[in-house]
């Protein structure tokens, strides 16, 4: 399937163009917003992202002197939010906050998707991103990624690694890591994160990959331990947890989430401008920070190239590893 571009030629006119002197059309400020703003959300209430999602939504309105609200529409793997987002405003007014998958995931799992990525969005900024670690039992009798992936090896389609559904980042990253290390194990999905990770706490699952924000508090008491960061660098918070390659898995072993802001596509070049220009401002404050810090996010910054660049490439990876596993979804 062909890698989906997300960032349009016009985008890419625009980026350019404002560097010119030529640009003082864009340069006035637009009579942004004229009524409350809506920013859908995919999230659960009391989310992570939803946390994010609301104090960025607090900073805007202090700004625009206009309501700023999140409107959760959780389940349906996003889509019903996306579909309440196409049906709404096209002026800015309504926006959305996706997740990862949506962009580079889903266009290579579905047979079929509610939205085009080409068509529909018009993307804002990358708001945060969260790197994965492998977190086994406390007391499993691996003591680092070699072992676990040894086991494997020795037992083909014995071991198993669970998630919340098909095509997030913790069943792909897992299936990543089978086709990276030659294995094969078997995919669980539970209903629940809360469910996942006490189901590797008890034994149930050999592995599961998952976030500070999902896998934290379990290991905070002392039921889950960390093999590895499937990171590039160890985190500064977690700087006894070693990355994959550190903790004898493959080299390049990287799993991360992240989501963004979204505008509808054919927002007024002007409007998008400042709102992308108010949301990084909002990002870059120190409680937002904090926030982050709090659930285990990285701030995600990226001008529009170096984000198009990075879906692409996040786009191929999925695609391959979808194809390998003969992952695939109605």
């Amino acid at each position: 399937m062909k890698t989906p571009t997300i960032f349009s030629r016009r985008t890419a006119l625009l980026a350019a163009a404002c560097l010119l002197p030529g640009a003082a059309a864009f340069a006035q400020e637009p009579q942004f917003p004229t009524r409350p703003v809506r920013i859908i959300s995919p999230f659960p209430v009391g989310s992570g992202p939803d946390g994010v999602a609301r104090l960025v939504a607090d900073k805007l309105a202090r700004a625009w002197g206009q309501p700023v609200t999140v409107d959760n529409k959780p389940g349906g793997n996003g889509f019903i939010a996306i579909n309440a987002f196409k049906r709404g405003a096209t002026d800015g007014h309504d926006l959305i906050h996706l997740e990862n998958v949506h962009l580079t995931a889903y266009p290579h799992l579905f047979k079929k998707l509610p939205f085009d990525g080409n068509k529909d969005f018009e993307l804002i900024a990358p708001v945060f991103k969260t790197y994965f670690f492998i977190t086994v039992s406390a007391d499993s009798k691996y003591r680092n990624v070699a072992d676990l992936v040894a086991d494997a090896k020795a037992n083909p389609g014995r071991l198993s690694y669970g998630s919340w559904s098909v095509g997030n980042p913790a069943h792909l990253g897992s299936a990543l890591l089978e086709t990276m290390t030659g294995t094969q194990m078997q995919h669980v999905v539970y209903k629940e994160t809360n469910q996942l990770y006490g189901g590797v706490a008890n034994g149930e699952l050999n592995f599961a990959l998952g976030t500070i924000a999902t896998a934290g508090p379990l290991y905070r008491g002392g039921k889950l331990k960390f093999l590895a960061i499937a990171a590039p660098r160890r985190l500064a918070a977690y700087k006894d947890v070693p990355t994959v390659a550190e903790a004898g898995g493959p080299a390049g072993f990287e799993v991360s989430g992240w989501t963004a802001f979204a505008a509808p596509r054919g927002v007024s070049p002007a409007v998008l401008e400042k709102i992308r220009r108010d949301v990084a401002k909002a990002l870059s404050e120190q409680d937002v920070r904090d926030k982050f810090a709090a659930f285990g996010y990285e701030p995600f910054m990226a001008t529009p190239a170096e984000f198009a660049k990075h879906i692409s490439a996040e786009s191929s990876r999925f695609a391959d590893v979808i194809k390998k596993v003969g992952a695939h979804l109605d």
